[in-house]
C-alpha cells in the first residue's frame, strides 16, 4: 500500500465552495483535486493500492482508497465535488470514527498530528523535502506513507510533527516540485524500485 498524506492550509473545511473557482474561492481545492487525480488514477484505471489523505486546515481528514472508491473521474471538477461531498458529511464522524459518505471516502475529525500517528503505524512515514536524501539510492519501503504540503511551506508546529513521525527524508528530484508532481514522481520511484527496473 501506498499512502499520500497532503497538508492543505487554505482549503475549506465546510462544503460551502463553489466547483466554479476551486483555484480562488475554494481555497485551492483544484491542487487538492490534482493531488488526488495523481495519487489515485492511472491511464484508464485506478492504483488500487494506493490511498490519498488530506489533511484539511487542521481540523479534519479525507481519506480516499483507491481499491474501494467509485465514481472518481479524472476532471479536477469531479473529484472537488467528491471532497465536497465529504465534508458534507463531517458532522457524524465523531472522535476518531470516520464517516463514510461514499464507497472509498472517508472523514476524519483528526489534524496533521492525528492523521500522521494514524497511518504510521502500518507504514514508513517519508517526508519529502529538498534537503532529504536522494531517492535514486535508498529503496523505497514496502509501505510507504509520503508526506508534503500543498503550495504553502510546513507551518513550523507542523514541521516540528513531522520530524517527530519521520523515518525517511527524501529528495525526489534536482528540482522543487508541485505538490501533485511529487506524487506522480514518487509513484514512479516506487513502480521502477528506486529507477531500477524499467
Amino acid at each position: 500500500m501506498r499512502q499520500f498524506v497532503v497538508v492543505a492550509h487554505d482549503a475549506p473545511t465546510t462544503p460551502e465552495f463553489s466547483l466554479d473557482a476551486l483555484g480562488s474561492d475554494a481555497g485551492r481545492m483544484d491542487l487538492l483535486a490534482r493531488c488526488l487525480n495523481a495519487g489515485l488514477l492511472s491511464s484508464h484505471g485506478i492504483r488500487e493500492d494506493a490511498r490519498v489523505h488530506l489533511v484539511l486546515g487542521g481540523e479534519f481528514t479525507v481519506s480516499v482508497d483507491g481499491g474501494s472508491v467509485r465514481n472518481l473521474h479524472p476532471d479536477e471538477r469531479s473529484i472537488a465535488a467528491l471532497v465536497r461531498s465529504a465534508l458534507e458529511a463531517r458532522d457524524d464522524a465523531i472522535g476518531h470514527q470516520p464517516a463514510e459518505p461514499s464507497p472509498g471516502i472517508e472523514v476524519y475529525r483528526m489534524g496533521f498530528e492525528a492523521t500522521l500517528d494514524r497511518l504510521a503505524r502500518d507504514g514508513t512515514v517519508v517526508a519529502l523535502h529538498e534537503d532529504g536524501e536522494p531517492a535514486n539510492e535508498r529503496e523505497p519501503p514496502a509501505h510507504p506513507v509520503f508526506v508534503l504540503s500543498d503550495h504553502r511551506d510546513f507551518r513550523d508546529a507542523e514541521a516540528r510533527v513531522l520530524d517527530d513521525a519521520t523515518d525517511v527524508r527524501l529528495r525526489l528530484g534536482p528540482e522543487v516540485l508541485h505538490a501533485d508532481h511529487a506524487i506522480t514522481v514518487a509513484h514512479h520511484y516506487c513502480d521502477t524500485d528506486a529507477y531500477s527496473d524499467f
